[in-house]
């Protein structure tokens, strides 16, 4: 194991420093690793989420609809909030205080049941009838103790025919209703069309947006935050105006590809031995943005 003295790597978070001793292929392990960065509207995200789970039990519960562009976080908040409260064992079941379930890509009501079966863990048998799997689902919501019920890529209710549409959405206010737990859509700006398009369902779903990001000072700090949680060992400038515009610019404005490009950027400056992101290592980066992923594939196809 290389030797760095402690004060060489005081540009880095207290848990990056350990790992910025490792040796290369070990950093480069977790540099791949997932990291959450608490950026101010992923922060206020999660508080209204937490309001949320300690909401008292009346007949009509509050709803939030997290809506954004595809890549740009939702899942990882929700994910970080699950988290939070986790399954917990007990003596004769386990309770599940946060169930996230996401909508089929093919959606129907009975699949939608047995997606939320699956989620508990219930073994889910053939050919049941939609009364029965609803019945049952109730049940098993209520025994698990949920206290939220996420249902992301919230979205694909639109892919269904307009029947099935309606269905979905009575679905939705009749959960509510029967279960009295709030309810969490997460999706693309598709899932807020879907619920603006019925009156009482809108006025239950409080909308909250994660825009695609701008060169401001939460992104500075942002780019700051992920600068001092790479195992680097050289400083990265990374919270800079052009610094910023540029990577915007590269990620198309989504974290999902923001952290995707930083991520090889990092693995790049370890394997050169550079040892910090800078423009060198963003171009030897294995990384192409939306845009260019997509003309790449077209031109194999052609």
């Amino acid at each position: 194991m290389d030797e760095y003295p402690l004060e060489d790597l005081s540009h880095l978070q207290d848990s990056a420093r350990e790992i910025a001793r490792l040796p290369g292929p070990e950093r480069t392990q977790r540099i791949r690793a997932d990291r959450w960065i608490g950026y101010p509207r992923a922060q206020e995200a999660l508080a209204r989420l937490q309001t949320l789970y300690e909401w008292p039990v009346r007949q009509r519960m509050p709803n939030l609809l997290l809506v954004g562009p595809t890549n740009n976080g939702k899942s990882m908040i929700i994910e970080k909030f699950r988290r939070r409260h986790p399954l917990v064992s007990g003596p004769d079941r386990e309770l599940i205080p946060v169930l996230s379930v996401q909508m089929p890509s093919d959606p129907s009501v009975a699949r939608f049941y047995a997606a939320l079966l699956a989620a508990t863990g219930a073994p889910v048998q053939p050919r049941q009838r939609l009364a029965e799997l609803e019945r049952l689902a109730v049940f098993l919501l209520r025994e698990v103790g949920v206290r939220i019920l996420v249902i992301d890529e919230l979205h694909n209710v639109l892919a269904g025919r307009e029947s099935g549409r309606r269905e979905f959405l009575n679905l939705l206010r009749f959960l509510g209703n029967e279960l009295r737990i709030p309810l969490v859509g997460v999706g693309t700006r598709e899932a807020y069309l879907a619920i603006r398009s019925d009156d009482q369902l809108e006025n239950r779903f409080e909308p909250m947006t994660l825009p695609l990001w701008e060169v401001n000072t939460d992104l500075l700090s942002l780019l700051a935050s992920f600068a001092s949680s790479f195992p680097l060992r050289q400083r990265s400038d990374l919270a800079t105006e052009d610094m910023a515009r540029y990577l915007l610019t590269r990620s198309e404005g989504t974290i999902g590809e923001l952290t995707m490009l930083l991520t090889e950027a990092a693995v790049a400056a370890v394997d050169s031995g550079e040892e910090s992101i800078n423009h060198r290592t963003l171009t030897l980066a294995s990384y192409d943005g939306p845009a260019a992923r997509r003309r790449k594939f077209e031109r194999e196809l052609m």
